[in-house]
């Protein structure tokens, strides 16, 4: 079965390790349709395009979208307009309300996965200026949480923990200060528990879980969160199981009314772009979650078992070394 995917490589490395994902889906013997599309900050620099209504009807006609990284040098483009203008644009148009990253350091016992609410929160857009640039400055930033988002999130949370071994949820917020969000995110998760006897649930603050993040990763199995506590916490995550360069996501429209879309965590990094640094095994390992979700699941499991314990060489050494293995 052909699978029709959007490439974007997007900007500096994000070209680099997405050509290794698609070598090693092909190695995979995965038939992958693949169309590019020039998206990114150096296409915002070169004609001003950031993500164009025509372009996203394009996109909505595909099997899923590939994404390697988009981002600029800073301070040459203005803050927010390739996050918001692509990232966040697909993220709210296409409902990928289920952001999904993966943690294994399997040598440190650390197995565990993080469900990360993907539309609403502090990242919606909800807030405003008052008297901008002068000294009464005012700046409001609101958090959006629906019961209807909340649920469906918290619900696809726990349908994963019961799939696995270890059957155990555990919510992270910020109950005692955000007393409104935080109420209706552990009301929600209350409820929806009660359909799941089968899982063991638990509940952390936020700033408690960067502390176990740290001291005893090991105890957990599936977190669900909101959307700015997830944000931070799986760039945490990605520190303590082996580094953001194998830091892997996905961010899902469960209901395929649109397609989902999947990525490493990191960024673009100028810095290392065309010198061969990258590594590009967040990238495969996105491109994994991408092909389970197509229902490839026997190649997913393939590719998974060939990133580990990759021998550190340049891009393309470590790309050709897992394609490789998985062939």
């Amino acid at each position: 079965m052909s699978h029709r995917i959007a490439v974007i490589g997007g900007d500096y490395i994000g070209p680099e390790v997405v050509a290794e994902g698609l070598k090693v889906m092909e190695a995979a013997g995965v038939d992958i349709d693949a169309t590019h599309f020039d998206l990114g900050a150096q296409r915002w620099q070169r004609d001003g395009e950031v993500l164009s209504d025509e372009t996203m009807d394009e996109l909505r006609g595909y099997d899923a979208i590939y994404l390697g990284a988009v981002g600029g040098v800073p301070g040459e483009i203005p803050g927010g307009l390739i996050e918001r203008g692509i990232l966040l644009k697909m993220r709210f148009e296409f409902d990928q309300y289920i952001n999904l990253r993966p943690f294994l350091l399997t040598e440190q016992g650390i197995d565990f996965q993080v469900i990360r609410e993907n539309t609403e929160g502090t990242y919606a857009g909800e807030g405003g200026f008052l008297r901008k640039g002068t000294p009464h400055e005012i700046a409001t930033q609101g958090s959006v949480n629906t019961r209807h988002g909340v649920e469906r999130c918290i619900r696809y949370a726990f349908e994963l923990a019961r799939s696995r071994d270890r059957k155990k949820l555990t919510l992270v917020h910020k109950t005692n200060v955000l007393t409104f969000a935080g109420d209706l995110w552990q009301r929600a998760f209350d409820e929806v528990a009660a359909e799941y006897p089968d899982v063991e649930t638990g509940y952390q603050h936020i700033d408690a879980a960067c502390i176990h993040f740290v001291n005893d990763p090991q105890q957990y199995s599936v977190i669900v969160t909101d959307n700015l506590f997830g944000d931070i916490l799986t760039d945490l995550g990605g520190a303590i199981s082996g580094g953001i360069g194998l830091a892997s996501s996905a961010n899902m429209n469960p209901d395929r009314t649109a397609p989902s879309m999947f990525e490493p965590v990191h960024g673009s990094a100028p810095d290392i772009a065309g010198q061969g640094k990258a590594n590009p095994t967040a990238a495969i390992l996105s491109a994994a979650i991408m092909l389970e979700f197509l229902g490839e699941a026997d190649a997913a499991t393939r590719i998974r078992a060939a990133c580990e314990d990759v021998p550190a060489g340049s891009t393309t050494d470590i790309g050709d070394e897992i394609a490789r293995r998985v062939s």
